[in-house]
């Protein structure tokens, strides 16, 4: 493969502002990478999309990203999007496309009580792909799964400055707590890139004794890996952050994406 230029981005895609989570572990790691981050809010929320229509919608507006910005590799920081449509991305497009998975494995190495809680879109719970990790890795725990699309809002909301539904994650975690062997939980995996946005909110409605989990760290490392050697700037540049247009999801103020490094905003 060739070697990229120095200039050539890093492409962070989500339905919405949740791959955000992602993209601050890998700045800490690649401090001088180009970015462009893309957030599908004309088509948010993807949780509640049918498997078919994002087979179909992902790989092509990420084609459509990847002939606009050139990137050396793509990453689709949403566990939705990942879950479904990752092999469909793959197939299409000839550069280097890391995904979003459950972070099963290190949860059912980290309990103590066997029982594990996965929260996510109802459409990531739903998928065989869970069911794989969970037999792979945790085939002797407990697995519960709850699908909460409130959540997906609320960390929107937050990031927009928006007020937050306080009670959203008390409902998401009881949801796990009141399926059978809820009770022992104590670690939770948080199998979509908005939930880490309400990390505090989530601990205090699971209580202290719950740990939480996300594998954006893990994202990070293997980005790092797939582009060690390859040229970087000297100095970061301010990242660009592209929104697909929508009326009912207008893209949030700059001031917002700023602590991330992203420095303008365009819409397609």
């Amino acid at each position: 493969m060739t070697t990229p230029a120095a200039h050539a981005p890093i492409l962070f895609f989500d339905s919405g502002l949740g791959g955000l989570t992602v993209l601050g572990p890998t700045r800490a790691l690649l401090p001088t990478a180009p970015i462009v981050y893309a957030a599908d809010y004309a088509g948010l929320p993807y949780g509640e999309k049918s498997d078919e229509e994002l087979a179909a919608r992902v790989p092509a507006l990420l084609g459509r990203l990847v002939e606009r910005y050139q990137p050396r590799l793509a990453v689709i920081a949403c566990n939705t999007a990942s879950t479904i449509a990752l092999a469909h991305v793959r197939a299409a497009l000839d550069l280097p496309i890391v995904g979003t998975v459950p972070a099963i494995k290190p949860a059912a190495e980290m309990t103590k009580s066997g029982v594990i809680g996965v929260l996510g879109t109802e459409a990531t719970v739903r998928q065989p792909y869970v069911d794989d990790l969970s037999a792979k890795f945790a085939g002797r725990k407990t697995v519960l799964r709850h699908g909460s699309p409130a959540l997906v809002a609320a960390a929107e909301n937050k990031l927009n400055g928006r007020p937050v539904d306080a009670a959203a994650a008390e409902r998401a975690i009881a949801g796990l707590r009141s399926q059978p062997g809820g009770e022992a939980m104590d670690v939770i995996v948080l199998a979509c890139t908005h939930f880490p946005l309400l990390s505090a909110e989530l601990q205090a409605a699971a209580g202290p004794d719950v740990r939480l989990i996300d594998g954006s760290a893990g994202i990070a490392r293997r980005i790092a890996h797939l582009t060690e050697g390859q040229p970087w700037p000297a100095e970061a540049a301010p990242g660009i952050a592209v929104f697909t247009r929508s009326d009912a999801n207008p893209p949030p103020p700059l001031a917002a994406l700023a602590p991330y490094g992203i420095g303008r905003i365009e819409t397609i």
